[in-house]
Formats: structure tokens, sequence, C-alpha cells
């Protein structure tokens, strides 16, 4: 648990908590943190075959009632400054610069300065509600209100050089090289004794007044800058390091990673993000046209080789990724702990009722035990990615997730609420989630829209294959594709791997893994819809996951986009690796490439969107070896019997590049469509055949289509030139009909015999 400089806290009402580590081996320690502002009991549960339920889960571990205890979070991001402006030594001149690209005017925010209102108020930079560019020159002291100066407007969403001028009788603001104001200040002026903060200032000793700001090249100098002097800095956009014996601070920002922001004046201000803020963002003099014309367009772009696209840090009032909470259960799975899905139940009272809160967490083999034949792959990248509304208000039954990751009611205004599908508070879109933070959405309770279906994704979803494995009889072991990010090499324990639920975010080392099993002879089997769209990187703790999604070069960066949050164009390039992010096939990694499909589409609006498989290839070993489906061709499986739900074809969906060649109407001039892999046996057809009011069919580009005759997905099996085999369900919802329906159970019993696997092995 890392320590930061006092902080403004945030008290949340209700039960909340997280586990250190999503997945843990067996015989490991495990730590519990809980916030609550009731009572509670926890208990360790081995989740059971009830996937509606928690009928037969088995307890391994129950501890004592605990009194309630609530442990404050402390969002906002900001840089901290050990060494600031000497307090007691009067300044004889002073000079604030630096560029700034505000989310939001409509409250007062900090920029720069030595500032704790209100008995130690020395210098700062603001930006006042209402957006006026404000100066405060005290003396170190109380705070006394004709020190506060502010004039001109700033505005929201676009880059605007900032200055204040201070020689020792006037002040002057400036934006955009331009005399905002000036008046008459001929008095003293102290830094003061309170730290110095890029981002923040402090209230009553805490740090507060959060930018939510893109921040660039702040400078601090010793004496008021001349108007031509002002004028050749906003010229500079940015990319200039002034250099001189009045430079007391700079920070070039040039890290694009990390927590330290290195001072290039000399004088050794070396700063620290608290609360991480976002590194890559583009300054005022990106020019987008060098990346290339789009997302998709493979580019030969390097960041670190452009010197006009300066070096932005990205800070939000919200920014939270590691609650900081004090571990209140520790406990050591057991060493024989069966590989599977747990979970830290808390029980507690709501409104008269009993409740549960689950903590959800993966048991993986110890890495001395023998292996099972199969190994299932738990999408926990894409649970992270929809973990919207971390602090959801509490509720007894189980909840139903609005699409695209709305989020629970917060039981909290204040409470960060984002994730890769929602924005921040202040509209910066979101390119990073915490590991060290409460995800209900991954809890085996949640289901998600369209409500009443009874469809979920995440772990309830998830949870049917499970079952229908453990019921069959066959042996497998559970981990997350953050574990395969960690080591890939442990799938050539396996004889086959099956990819399952919403797995969409992938990572470079864990799709590469999955790649190398596959070229060496191994065999997948995919049960998932939207598969390997999106990459994804951690940060060298494994505490931070990071995505980026961006607009195209075009776009009005005032104007929200239409769809999932994205940022400005050119800031697609990770912080942790910085390699370019996006879409998997921008890097060089299509899905259809490794698992034979790509992503096709989406569609949750009601529950009648869901469709079933059509037979196309009726006499295909698959539908006879050695347990003969009795299909004939166009015959439908993959719903529940009568052809209720589940079933499989809805959510999000995938298709052949062939499929998709079809559904392509334009092709961007220098762009080509891809070749269709070879060898690809489409075995059923996945078919939607009444359109809903939210289906988005997407062509080879991820460009908005039209569907072929309701074609939504397709079901694959593919012997793979370059080694390795694959049967790819094409759909989300694949899962979510085991147990209901007789035929795809057969089907994957055929799959996993044609892998070398046999139930009770």
């Amino acid at each position: 648990m890392s320590c930061i400089p006092p902080h403004k806290p945030l008290h949340l009402p209700g039960v909340h908590g997280y586990a250190n580590r999503k997945s843990v081996a067996a015989g490991e320690l495990l730590r519990f943190h809980v916030s609550s502002d009731r009572p509670w009991q926890l208990s360790v549960c081995r989740l059971g075959s009830d996937v509606e339920g928690c009928s037969d889960d088995v307890v391994l571990h129950r501890f004592a009632p605990s009194a309630a205890r609530v442990q404050p979070i402390h969002p906002g991001s900001y840089v901290h400054v050990d060494k600031g402006l000497p307090a007691a030594l009067p300044l004889r001149g002073l000079t604030v610069e630096c560029w700034v690209k505000p989310w939001r005017v409509d409250v007062r925010q900090s920029l720069i300065g030595q500032y704790d209102f209100p008995a130690r108020c020395g210098w700062g930079l603001f930006i006042e509600e209402g957006g006026a560019l404000g100066l405060h020159l005290g003396d170190g002291g109380a705070f006394q209100a004709d020190a506060l100066q502010a004039r001109g407007r700033l505005a929201a969403r676009r880059w605007q050089h900032v200055a204040a001028t201070w020689n020792g009788r006037v002040a002057a603001l400036w934006i955009d090289g331009v005399q905002a104001g000036q008046w008459e200040a001929a008095q003293e002026v102290r830094p003061g004794p309170a730290p110095l903060r890029l981002g923040a200032a402090a209230v009553d000793g805490l740090a507060d007044l959060f930018a939510d700001a893109d921040l660039l090249m702040p400078v601090l100098y010793d004496r008021a800058l001349e108007a031509g002097e002002i004028a050749q800095r906003f010229a500079g956009r940015g990319l200039v390091v002034p250099a001189g014996r009045s430079v007391l601070a700079c920070w070039p920002l040039r890290e694009e990673r990390g927590a330290q922001v290195a001072d290039a004046s000399g004088h050794q201000r070396t700063g620290r993000i608290v609360n991480h803020g976002t590194w890559m963002i583009v300054g005022p003099a990106f020019e987008p046209a060098k990346v290339g014309a789009g997302e998709d367009t493979e580019s030969s772009y390097d960041p670190f080789s452009d010197p006009t696209r300066g070096h932005g840090l990205r800070l939000a009032s919200d920014d939270l990724y590691d609650c900081r909470w004090e571990a209140t259960h520790v406990f050591r799975v057991p060493e024989d702990a069966r590989s599977g899905l747990y979970v830290a139940r808390l029980r507690f009272e709501l409104d008269g009722r009993e409740a549960d809160y689950d903590i959800t967490f993966i048991v993986r083999k110890p890495a001395h035990a023998a292996r099972a034949p199969i190994l299932v792959l738990c999408a926990v990248n894409s649970w992270l990615a929809y973990a919207s509304t971390p602090f959801a208000k509490n509720v007894v039954d189980d909840p139903v997730w609005p699409r695209r990751s709305a989020g629970l009611e917060s039981c909290h205004p204040q409470a960060p609420a984002y994730c890769s599908y929602t924005y921040h508070r202040a509209g910066q879109p979101c390119y990073q989630v915490g590991l060290r933070m409460p995800w209900p959405n991954g809890s085996p309770n949640a289901l998600y829209d369209p409500e009443g279906s009874g469809f979920s994704q995440w772990a309830r979803l998830e949870r049917r294959l499970h079952v229908w494995l453990e019921r069959e009889g066959y042996d497998f072991d559970v981990i997350g594709d953050i574990d395969l990010h960690r080591d890939p090499s442990l799938l050539s324990r396996y004889r086959t791997v099956v990819v399952n639920g919403h797995s969409e975010y992938w990572s470079t080392p864990a799709i590469d893994g999955l790649d190398d099993y596959l070229r060496r002879g191994g065999s997948a089997i995919v049960l998932s819809g939207n598969t390997m769209y999106l990459r994804v990187s951690y940060d060298e703790d494994m505490s931070v996951m990071e995505q980026r999604k961006v607009n195209g070069p075009g776009h009005d960066e005032t104007v929200p986009p239409v769809g999932p949050p994205a940022g400005s164009f050119g800031e697609q390039y990770h912080s942790q690796d910085w390699a370019r992010g996006g879409r998997l096939k921008a890097s060089g990694r299509a899905a259809a490439d490794i698992v034979g499909l790509e992503t096709a589409g989406w569609a949750f609006a009601d529950g009648e969107d869901f469709g079933v498989y059509h037979v196309t290839q009726p006499r295909h070993a698959l539908f006879n070896e050695p347990h003969p489906l009795g299909l004939e061709e166009g015959q439908t499986f993959g719903h529940a019997p009568g052809g209720g739900l589940p079933r499989a074809i809805g959510h999000e969906w995938d298709l052949t590049i062939a499929t998709l060649a079809r559904m392509t109407k334009q092709v961007s001039p220098g762009a080509s469509l891809p070749v269709p892999q070879q060898g690809i046996e489409v075995i059923a057809r996945g078919i939607r055949r009444v359109p809903g009011r939210l289906d988005a069919y997407l062509d080879c580009f991820s460009n908005l289509t039209e569907s072929i005759d309701g074609l939504s997905a397709e079901m694959i099996y593919w012997e793979r030139p370059q080694g390795g085999r694959v049967f790819h369900a094409g759909a989300v919802g694949a899962a979510w009909v085991l147990g209901c329906d007789p035929l795809f159970g057969r089907l994957l019993r055929n799959v996993l015999y044609r892998f070398g696997v046999r139930p009770g092995e």
C-alpha cells in the first residue's frame, strides 16, 4: 500500500471491497480490503454449480463478525514537488507559465502554486469558476482576498498558453501571448510553507482544488518575462525548454511513464505524480497527418521521433487506481484448493434484508502441481475494462448493469465512476483502470442488459462453461488472461485452451503466447465474441491496466464521440510500453490471423435480439464424431428447447474475413481488403432474423455496414496453415447456452475429443 501526501478524503456509504490480487495460486496469501458503514461477516467460498444463485457454494473459511469500519478514498491526480520555492525568502519577481487544456471551466482549479487555504497562502495560478485565469500573490500566511486577481477567460477542451508575471510592482495575466489584464501589486510576496503542487492546491492542509486539465511544459522564473518573451514562448507551442539563470523550475514532462517528473532547471525540483495521471498526451503542436489517415492505418510513426508531438500530462479530479485501504482480512488459500472461481462474500443487513457483496478472484494451480488437460481462460481484462461504478450503491437483488457499462447508481456523487466505456467526470476519455479497486461487475450475481433476458457477461456467463465441464467429468484448470500476460509460456503445459466469455481485451504478450502455442501444435476452443479486438498493457507492478480508443484525425475534440469514449487522434500510444494501442489488427495482430474470426458487430437492446446457429455442414466430423448430433443442413442449435432464451447469437459476434469483405462497401484510398485466411471451414452460421434497435454491423475496417440477411456470427473449424487447430463459436453468448442446449453440449464434447481430451482424464 503506497502512501501519499495529505489528501482530501472521500467517505463512502455502504459496503465495498477488493482483493489485493485478482488471481492467486493455491497455497498463497490473499488480502481483502473492506470499507463498510455497518457490521459484516466475511466468508471465503468456492463457487458451486448453481449459476443463478449460491445454494451449493462451498465455504472454505468463515471469519468472525466485523464491526463497521469506513476507509476513505482519495481521488484526484496532481504532481507533488517536495522542494518548493524557499518558504520565507521574499520573491523579487515571478513568472509562471504553462500550456493547459482544461476539460472543464465551471469550477475552481489550481494549475500550479504553493497555496494552502486559508492559513498558508503563497503564490498560485488558478482557473477560476467560469474560466477566468487567476493569480494569487500572497505573503505565505493567512488568505487575503485582495491578493487574488482574475482576468480573461479560458475555453474548455482547447490548448492555450497561460502566463502570470510580477515584477515587484505590477502583475499581469496572459492568454495565448496576449495580455488579459494587469494591476498594481507592490506588495511583499513569499512562497510560504505550503508544498509546491502542479494541478492542485490545498485546503486545510489537504490536497484539493484538483485540475481537470492537460498540462504541458510548466515553468517558473525568478523575474517577470517581457511581452516579447511571452509571445516567443507562445509561438514555441510548448516544444522549447527554457534556459538561463532565471529559470527556477521547468518540467518538460518527457518521461511519458512512471510517477517521477524531472526538473530541467538544475534546481532538482523533482515531482511525484499522485494517483497516476495519464501520460502520452499530444500537445498543441502535434500534426495528426504524421501518424496516418486513421486508427487502423498501418504506420511507421514513432512518437519519440516526432519533434512536434509535445509531452502532455493529463490530470483528473476523479483519478483513482488504488484505494490504499488497509487489509481487513488475510487468508491463505489451501494448498489443495481446486482451480476455479472463488469469492470473498461479505454478508450484511440492508434495508431490513440480508445482502451479499462478493469479491471475485481466481485460484490457479500452484506451479509444482500436475496440470489438467484443459486450460480455461477467464476474460479478466474485459471484466476490468467494464468495471464502471466501482463504488456502486449496494442492492439486495441481482443487479442488471446497463449496456455499454454505463454503470449502476453510485453510492456517492463524487465517487470515481469511469471505465473503458465511460468518461471521467470532466469528460476526459478513460485510458486506464486500477486493479486495487472494487469491481462489483465481476460478481457472480451481476447481470447485463437487456434486462429480463437473464443474460450476463463477466463471471456469471463464464461460470456456465466451468459448471458444464465439471458436470461432464472433464478436468480443467482456470487462469485469467492477466496470468497469461505475465507468463505466456504456461499454455505449453495444456492439451487445449478455452477462450471463454467476452474476451475482447488482450495484451501483446498474451496474444503472441497463444499464437506461439498454436504454431507448436496446440489447439484452442473459442467460446467468445468480439474476440481479441482491443489491446491492453499493464504497468510493472500489475496495478494498472491501460487501453486506448481514439477518434479519427478530423474529429472535433469539443464534441464527444458517438459510441465508446475516445480521445484525440495521436493518443493511441500506451504509456506502459509506448507501443500503439487501439484495435489489435492495427498493431499487426489481427484476431482473424490467430483464431480465424474478426469482430463484426453488436446488439443488446432486447432479449429477442439473440439469434441461433444454423447448420451449414451437417456431415462435418465435429457434428458426428464420436457423438452423432443428427442434424441436417439448416437445422438450428444454440438455444433453449423450443428456441427460447438463452440463445447464443447476440451481444457481440465475429465473422470470417471473407464474409466481412462481402459486407465492405467502401475501401479508403491507399487501403486494401485483407486476404482471407486459408483452410477455414464454416460449419454453422449464426443468424439474427429480426433486426434490433441497437444493431451495429461492422465491415473489414470496423466501419458501420449492413448485415447479409441477418448473418451475425460464423462457427468455424480451422487447421491453421501455420500450425494449430481452432474451433471458434463466434459469439459472446456461446457459453450461455451450455447446460440448456444438449446439442451444443454434445458438439463441445466432439470438439474436445478431436483435440485429444476425454472425460475423466
